[in-house]
């Protein structure tokens, strides 16, 4: 059964890799819009390279003026196609990847910053549990949980 998922996550793990770059996310736009772009011109004849890539923007960017239509069902396919990968994949990542970004913790600690905080809990640990022995106070564990409240 897992190997029936395979090419599924393999599909997802490139769409999560195109969605964390947006040079690649654009790229990848581009590259759809050309590679659409040479298959309308190989389905519709009569069209020009130029027309067809321009059929293409217009297409993915779902404004469809009407001036460059599909006339193959090969071509009506390859519309249905490229507007659904359009509409289901590309705009939302795009949308999520901005949406991300607004929504950063910019207060958040970095890798380092957290590392220096546990040095610095670590020598404040050690200092505390000298001044303990010292007065010949034991200190509670740290890693116990709490003790109950006592119902007296």
């Amino acid at each position: 059964m897992k190997e029936l998922f395979k090419p599924f996550y393999r599909v997802y793990r490139g769409i999560v890799w195109l969605a964390n770059s947006p040079g690649t996310l654009i790229l990848a736009y581009a590259i759809l819009i050309v590679v659409c772009g040479v298959l309308y011109h190989f389905f519709e004849k009569e069209q020009s390279i130029g027309d067809a890539i321009w059929w293409a923007v217009v297409t993915a960017s779902t404004v469809g003026y009407g001036d460059i239509s599909p006339e193959t069902w090969q071509a009506r396919v390859l519309a249905g196609v490229l507007i659904s990968i359009m509409v289901l994949v590309v705009i939302p990542l795009i949308t999520a990847h901005f949406a991300s970004k607004l929504i950063v913790d910019s207060d958040a600690f970095h890798h380092e910053e957290q590392e220096e905080l546990k040095a610095n809990l670590r020598q404040v640990r050690a200092l505390l549990e000298a001044m303990a022995e010292r007065d010949g106070i034991t200190l509670p564990d740290s890693a116990a949980p709490p003790a109950a409240p006592s119902d007296r």
